[in-house]
């Protein structure tokens, strides 16, 4: 009985003894494990910067020379990029300038339809200084320089006038005296300016001047073909003296 209780004392301490040897390591292993969860923690737990807390770039910064001159090539806007904008640009604004300029012509035609330069000039019949008709026709073949205006006009008819003669002149010596042009002097005032008025009162200044009349409405229509200005006091009494308003132009025409 003594043999067999010291042999059951014996083996309870073995088996004490073994734990106590495997216990310092397994110790041992949950200090590590431990050590190893919190260094964990401690990363995730770390405040993120100001410059990475709103980020959402995905590209990782360069770290050498050779890659920022390779990212600097083949990034998102590179030269070539540029030259394309600059193309692209300036290929749109020269379009947009094109475009501009061909709708202004457009409109300008459009507003031009129908509107042409003014006609001067036209048939008419009236009376030479010998009392002969005389027409357009008669202005034919030569060049004709035509003034109106009226026999009684004080100043300026009579400058106008003295232009005139010096013209006549002048293109007579450049021509070697031959007649290519025929000067005519048109009366506003028909009441007053007979053919033997004309006669006159043209001589003062030229003897080559036609003098051309006719009845009020010959020289209002001659007058609407040549678009000349020209008004006369209403109820003039015979004998009564007064001032036609009139257009101051030369016509020359070929």
């Amino acid at each position: 009985m003594a043999s067999a209780s010291m042999s059951s004392m014996l083996l309870r301490s073995l088996r004490a003894a073994q734990q106590c040897a495997h216990r310092p390591c397994q110790i041992r292993q949950y200090s590590q494990l431990l050590s190893r969860t919190a260094e964990t923690t401690r990363h995730s737990l770390r405040p993120l910067s100001r410059s990475n807390a709103f980020s959402t770039s995905t590209v990782r910064p360069a770290k050498t020379i050779e890659q920022l001159k390779a990212r600097s090539s083949t990034g998102p806007f590179s030269w070539k990029s540029a030259v394309l904008f600059v193309l692209t640009g300036a290929g749109m604004i020269v379009y947009f300038q094109y475009e501009k300029a061909r709708l202004e012509r457009e409109r300008i035609v459009e507003m031009s339809k129908g509107v042409g330069k003014p006609r001067v000039g036209g048939p008419f019949v009236l009376k030479d200084l010998n009392g002969e008709t005389f027409t357009e026709e008669n202005l034919k073949g030569k060049y004709s320089f035509v003034y109106f205006g009226f026999t009684h006009c004080p100043d300026i008819c009579p400058d106008e006038l003295d232009k005139m003669a010096e013209i006549i002149d002048e293109v007579r010596a450049r021509s070697n005296g031959q007649e290519v042009m025929r000067p005519v002097f048109i009366t506003c005032d028909p009441a007053r300016d007979s053919p033997e008025v004309l006669r006159g009162y043209l001589n003062e200044f030229h003897k080559d001047i036609i003098g051309l009349t006719g009845t009020y409405e010959q020289v209002k229509d001659v007058c609407r073909q040549y678009r000349v200005y020209f008004s006369t006091p209403q109820n003039i009494k015979p004998g009564e003296d007064y001032l036609v308003d009139h257009s101051i132009y030369f016509y020359l025409m070929g």
